[in-house]
């Protein structure tokens, strides 16, 4: 298949759900127009942000389907369908396909910390299972695994359709060895929103972001801008963002940026356990006030 390349800002959504645990579907509506309006490239729904691993399946393919439904072609939706069993990640990855998803990401396997023979395995088979592209997701912070450079290349070469890798290791080398050796048309993506300016400037392709979910104008326009080569423009909205780029992950994502949403009236302040209300208050504050800052100058998307 021919390689398309993703290129530009696609949000990790939140799953918004309501005061009795409910998939919000009203809300989850109202927040993909407003990305959709907001100028984003893409979505992606069922990532860390959208609190995949407390969704039954039910709800992980009922969140996937409605996000097709409601971006109605506008947008590609990269449906995240990995998990720690290779089964399970065929069965969703597959369903997302079935249900009209333009792509799947593909978190490492976590917890069971497989060789690097067994991640070239696990991600062959879930890319032989579909016919649309899919986009690895190499975060070892979450997962306890790095996928190594010469095993992503591999898989790139091997797979026609492993099209790209949403990058979260922080590793700013690895990133590179990435770039230089990856075949053409393969994205490369940043998994982190501060280091997506960083990343775009070694040549890569733009972020899976965090803090477009409350200010997708402004994220667009800096990836815009930098994907342009327009680096002074885009370092000095760059520049503006930091404090909510810094306050998001002043706890555990995705507890800032959904309660920045909640703050917003897009969502309910309503988590999965283990996950949970902000529980420092000074957290809260910082929070606020990067919100504020923004605020004030128009970048906060309002439901």
């Amino acid at each position: 298949m021919d390689r398309f390349t993703f290129r530009g800002v696609y949000t990790a959504m939140v799953t918004p759900f309501t005061k009795t645990d409910n998939i919000d579907e009203q809300a989850l509506y109202d927040l993909i127009n407003s990305q959709i309006a907001g100028g984003v490239s893409g979505l992606v729904p069922c990532g860390t942000s959208g609190e995949s691993p407390t969704l039954s399946h039910l709800e992980h393919d009922r969140v996937i389907a409605l996000t097709v439904h409601y971006a109605k072609g506008r947008v590609p939706v990269i449906a995240g369908t990995g998990s720690n069993a290779t089964s399970e990640a065929i069965q969703l990855s597959r369903h997302a396909q079935t249900n009209g998803a333009d792509a799947c990401l593909l978190v490492n396997p976590y917890y069971n910390k497989p060789t690097q023979k067994g991640l070239y395995l696990h991600f062959k088979a879930v890319a032989d299972s579909v016919d649309i592209p899919c986009i690895l997701y190499n975060i070892k912070g979450r997962t306890g695994v790095n996928i190594d450079t010469d095993t992503l290349i591999r898989l790139a070469n091997d797979c026609p359709n492993i099209v790209g890798v949403k990058e979260a290791s922080g590793n700013l080398l690895q990133m590179e060895e990435v770039i230089k050796r990856r075949p053409e048309g393969f994205s490369v993506l940043s998994g982190d929103d501060n280091l997506s300016l960083d990343l775009i400037e070694r040549g890569g392709d733009g972020v899976v972001s965090v803090a477009s979910n409350i200010c997708p104008v402004l994220m667009s326009k800096m990836i815009s801008l930098a994907l342009d080569g327009k680096r002074t423009e885009a370092r000095g909205i760059e520049k503006e963002l930091v404090p909510l780029f810094k306050a998001c992950f002043l706890e555990t994502n995705p507890i800032p940026i959904k309660t920045a949403m909640a703050r917003y009236d897009w969502c309910e302040e309503s988590f999965r356990l283990p996950l949970c209300t902000l529980e420092n208050e000074e957290h809260r504050r910082a929070l606020y006030q990067a919100l504020d800052e923004l605020d004030a100058v128009g970048a906060i998307t309002r439901r």
